[in-house]
Formats: structure tokens, C-alpha cells, sequence
């Protein structure tokens, strides 16, 4: 630590490395799964004011016992944003970037959003639940009620689970090859095996949590509540920034020497309504063209009403004229 901020070992420099090469590889960004990397990110490295504004790991430690007696809504929420070390952090954001990418993208931004917001409390909320239980039926709170755990991989146990929940394929988890829909549970046993510090309920609340969403999920026809709820509030808070540049917004007209792009001709009158908008670049052609002069795209997709015009315009001249007759005759008729 120096001045309260942390300094990366080289790990995080490397994750950025590969983040951005990922983002760089989509057509589309995902901007929620964007958010939560850096957010993680700056909360662990905590470089500048952030080391004052925001609450320490001490603060915030995920602990059944002092949620439950001070209601700390504090360390239920913020405590999966913590991370011990450098390690903990890369390995989590590493495994949140893959699936957030391949999440997002394919449910959208904004239910993604609400579906993590969702898995986070859920996961958090059956942990809490699950350790209050070994405590009151089976006396089993030493290890997990007055247990201290921080980290993301509870919604990220909850995240696989919902990315591989309609996977018919089989899947790698630590060289063992299992089928793709459970290879949460076995991720849980093998973690446990290897790294016995970690936090089982956390782990198993998260598994817990991503069947709990399907369930939800599939239980409820209608659309997502806290999607609606989310875009909502994004519509309210969105509204004065379209409201002031719809209000401020300068209509820019191209001008050329015979008409105009999009609105009037130079001299501030509009053609008559049996003139033309060509589809393709707007300029405002006259009825006697059935080719744009600007682009050159035939009249053929404008209104029946102006295809009536035209065949007067013909009847008049007796037989179509060429481009070049035409702009000959107007030169005469308009002296331009």
C-alpha cells in the first residue's frame, strides 16, 4: 500500500490487456459487463479519492452474525465488490468477462443488468439464510456463521449456471470433462478440494441463486420487472438530454446551384408538390427528371401521385426528353 492506494503486482495490467482485446474483437460492446470490470477494478486499487470515499475491506467483510444483528445492508451489497488480493480479483474479472460477454450479448444490456442485480441479491440473500440455518437446526455456525468472505464469485457461480442451462454440450472444469449444465457443481467440489479457504455457502448460494432465476424466470410469462423498472428509470433520466437536443438542434441543408438536399431551394421556396424527393440523397428534383440530378437514382420509389404528374409532363412534351435536353430547357426557362 502507498498513500492508502494499491499498486498491481503486474496482474492487472494483463487483464486489461486481454479486456480490451476481447471488447476489440466485438462488433457490439458490452458496456454492463465493461462497468462491472472496472468498478471491481477500482474499488481493489483504490487510487486517489476513491481510498477516502470508499469504505474499507474491514467494513464491508460478508459476516452473517453482524449482518443479521445491525442489519448491515452495507456488507450484504457492497462485500462482493471486495477482493483479498491481486489473484482473487484477476481470477474473478477473468471469468466475469467471458461470461458477461457472451451474457450480454445475447439478452441485452439491459436485462443483463437486471438479472445481475438480481443474482447478487439472491446469492447474497440464501448464503445469509443458509448459514443462519447450520446455525439454529445443526449448531454448525463456527465455520460459516461467524465466517468473513468477500469476492464476486457468488454471482459468478450464478451467471454459469444460467449460461449452461440449456447447453447439451460437455465442458472442460479443471480438466474434467462434464456435461456443461453441471459444471457449476463440480467447479464447487473441485474448489473445495484445492482451496479449501474459500467460501463454500457463498459459492453454493450462488448455484443456488442461478436455479432460483431460471425457476423465477420461467414461472413468469410477462417481462422481467426489474428490466421494466430499469428501463424506466433510464427513459426519466434520459429525457432532459434528448429534450435539450431536440431543442437546440441546427437543421444543416446542403445548398447547390440547382435545388437543395433536404428542404428548400436557395431562394426560400419549396418545389411544388408534384417535384420529387429523390430516396437516396434527398435533393428535390423537378417533375420533368426521372432521374435524380444530383445521384442519378430513378423516380421510380416516389408516390403514385407525383408518377401521375410525370405522365402529364411527358403528354405535355409529347415524348420523354433526355437528361440533357431537360437541363437545357430549364436553363432557358429559369436563365440558370
Amino acid at each position: 500500500m502507498e498513500g492508502g492506494s494499491r499498486r498491481s503486482r503486474g496482474m492487472i495490467p494483463l487483464l486489461a490487456l486481454h479486456a480490451v482485446n476481447e471488447f476489440y474483437k466485438l462488433e457490439r460492446k458490452p458496456p454492463v459487463t465493461a462497468g462491472l470490470l472496472v468498478a471491481n477494478t477500482l474499488i481493489y486499487l483504490r487510487p486517489g479519492v476513491l481510498h477516502t470515499l470508499l469504505p474499507t475491506i474491514d467494513d464491508v467483510w460478508f459476516n452473517t452474525r453482524l449482518i443479521l444483528m445491525h442489519g448491515d445492508l452495507k456488507r450484504f451489497f457492497l462485500s462482493a465488490f471486495y477482493h483479498m488480493d491481486e489473484s482473487h480479483l484477476v481470477f474473478n474479472m477473468m471469468s466475469l468477462l467471458w461470461k458477461g460477454i457472451q451474457l450480454e450479448t445475447s439478452m441485452g444490456s439491459l436485462e443483463f443488468a437486471s438479472m445481475v442485480a438480481a443474482l447478487l441479491a439472491m446469492s447474497q440473500g440464501i448464503t445469509l439464510l443458509l448459514a443462519k440455518s447450520l446455525f439454529l437446526f445443526f449448531d454448525y455456525g463456527r465455520p460459516y456463521y461467524f465466517e468473513h468472505s468477500v469476492g464476486f464469485s457468488g454471482v459468478l457461480f450464478a451467471m454459469k449456471v444460467v449460461l449452461n442451462s440449456r447447453s447439451e454440450n460437455y465442458t472442460n472444469v479443471y480438466g474434467l470433462i462434464v456435461p456443461a449444465r453441471h459444471a457449476a457443481w463440480a467447479e464447487l467440489i473441485l474448489i473445495q478440494m484445492f482451496v479449501p479457504r474459500v467460501s463454500f455457502l457463498g459459492h453454493l448460494g450462488g448455484i443456488l441463486a442461478g436455479i432460483l432465476y431460471l425457476r423465477l424466470k420461467g414461472s413468469y410469462p410477462g417481462p422481467d420487472p426489474l428490466t421494466t423498472l430499469i428501463r424506466g428509470v433510464t427513459g426519466i433520466l434520459s429525457w432532459p438530454l434528448k429534450f435539450a437536443s431536440n431543442l437546440f438542434r441546427i437543421r444543416r441543408r446542403r445548398i447547390s446551384g440547382r435545388g437543395t438536399v433536404g428542404g428548400e431551394n436557395r431562394r426560400g421556396r419549396s418545389f411544388p408538390s408534384s417535384g420529387w424527393r429523390c430516396p437516396a440523397c434527398t435533393y428535390d428534383n423537378s417533375e420533368w427528371l426521372n432521374v435524380c440530378e444530383m445521384c442519378g437514382t430513378g423516380s421510380e420509389n416516389h408516390n403514385v401521385g407525383l408518377a401521375s404528374s410525370s405522365i402529364q409532363s411527358s403528354n405535355r412534351y409529347g415524348n420523354n426528353l433526355s437528361l440533357q435536353e431537360l437541363r437545357l430547357r430549364r436553363i432557358e426557362r429559369f436563365g440558370r
